[in-house]
């Protein structure tokens, strides 16, 4: 299959449906005073089943979404079935700019991208760097189809990736991601390196540096103490691990329970959602509109509801044993070849120190931001766009990195 322009379109019966289910809804009591203790309020919940019964136009988000330049092809990663895979592509004029690969996570999406596209857009190849976007729905995410077989891992995620860029003629590139972005973008610079030579994370997860490993900066980082802003960022990576890491274990263990009770409720899906947005970002304003919008995509998502969940666990076991298989905490150590700029948010689920940081590979560009979150191209997207100006462009650590494409004209 070539690559063809795509469009939304969610069948009205679907929409009929939803509307049904919705209206159907029973509802848990509270405890007084619970508040986020113990999960999304019920007042909340109760609020936005509303909103997305009653007031909600899926139809005016559908063509939001329209108006991006949507894409779709096919790619097969080897041992599995070919997949339709859904993507936004957004290309520069400038002759040399720099093909940039967009990684969403766990619970986002493609649309995550969206606020980065004019600012991206404004790169004029002669006062600012210019990029070309490419913004995938991950397999079993979105509007791409999702694998029927065990064992489609990260190495399978890298892979469909990679080769969306190939096709799309981009021989180098680079990368951003957090979330799974952060272990998707990092499986490709294992697998792929000549090919994907410079990435930008926006959450980091990684280890202290060890005397074996690398003995210097094992040193500075016992000689130095921490800052305050890093030490805040133990501490709320502490937190997070102590009480907010329930949904990371039921899906790396039993994810397909866990699809039995979203499959069949929108609400519940809808609280497994929104309990994220709110607790893992920077109290951003999240409108009622922007919810409903975001878990939508989950809803009518084209590999069904929660075949996105099947990440975590395949990533974590390796169902078929293969000798190739990369495990989640591959991403966690240091691969070589592949320059890196790292952006720290505070309210994000993993903040570490930078001496940590700095054992994931050739670091050139370190900043700690004072606001944001996890979604941090929803919340701050000139931020992510400004790290990687500055990194790509003259006078960046990883300027000239992507042959014969250095951002200008």
């Amino acid at each position: 299959m070539a690559v063809e322009a795509y469009n939304v379109n969610i069948p009205e019966t679907a929409l009929t449906e939803l509307r049904q289910r919705l209206s159907l809804t029973d509802l848990p009591d509270e405890l007084d005073e619970a508040g986020w203790d113990m999960g999304a309020p019920l007042a909340d919940i109760r609020r936005l089943i509303a909103v997305w019964k009653d007031d909600f136009d899926w139809r005016k988000s559908e063509a939001e979404i329209n108006e991006l330049p949507n894409y779709r092809t096919v790619i097969q990663a080897e041992g599995f079935e070919p997949l339709s895979i859904h993507f936004v592509h957004q290309t520069s004029p400038v002759p040399g700019a720099i093909p940039l690969l967009f990684c969403h996570g766990w619970p986002g999406s493609f649309l995550e991208v969206r606020k980065l596209l004019p600012l991206l857009a404004a790169g004029d190849g002669t006062s600012t760097v210019a990029f070309h976007v490419v913004a995938p729905s991950l397999p079993n995410f979105g509007f791409s189809e999702g694998t029927k077989k065990k064992g489609f891992g990260l190495k399978q995620y890298a892979e469909t990736c990679h080769k969306l860029m190939l096709k799309l003629g981009y021989q180098q590139y680079i990368t951003q991601g957090g979330d799974w972005g952060f272990h998707i973008t990092r499986t490709i610079g294992l697998l792929y390196p000549t090919h994907c030579v410079a990435s930008h994370l926006n959450v980091t997860e990684c280890y202290p540096p060890s005397l074996l490993s690398n003995p210097l900066l094992f040193l500075k980082h016992a000689l130095t103490p921490y800052t305050a802003y890093e030490r805040a960022g133990l501490a709320r990576t502490a937190s997070h691990t102590a009480h907010g890491m329930g949904y990371d274990i039921t899906q790396r263990t039993k994810p397909q329970t866990l699809s039995c009770a979203l499959t069949s409720s929108p609400a519940g899906l809808l609280a497994w959602l929104y309990e994220k947005l709110h607790e893992w970002t920077d109290a951003y304003p999240w409108t009622d509109a922007e919810i409903v919008t975001w878990v939508s995509l989950y809803w009518f998502s084209t590999a069904g509801v929660a075949a996105n969940l099947r990440i975590y666990y395949e990533s974590w076991h390796n169902m078929d044993m293969r000798s190739d298989s990369v495990h989640y905490d591959r991403a966690l150590h240091h691969i070589p070849g592949v320059k890196l700029g790292i952006a720290h948010f505070p309210r994000d689920l993993s903040v570490l120190p930078n001496s940590w940081a700095a054992t994931l590979g050739e670091v050139v560009l370190q900043r700690r931001h004072g606001h944001g979150g996890h979604f941090a191209a929803v919340e701050h997207p000139e931020v992510i766009v400004e790290d990687l100006v500055v990194m790509m462009g003259k006078g960046g650590g990883a300027y000239g990195s992507v042959g014969g494409r250095d951002g200008y004209k």
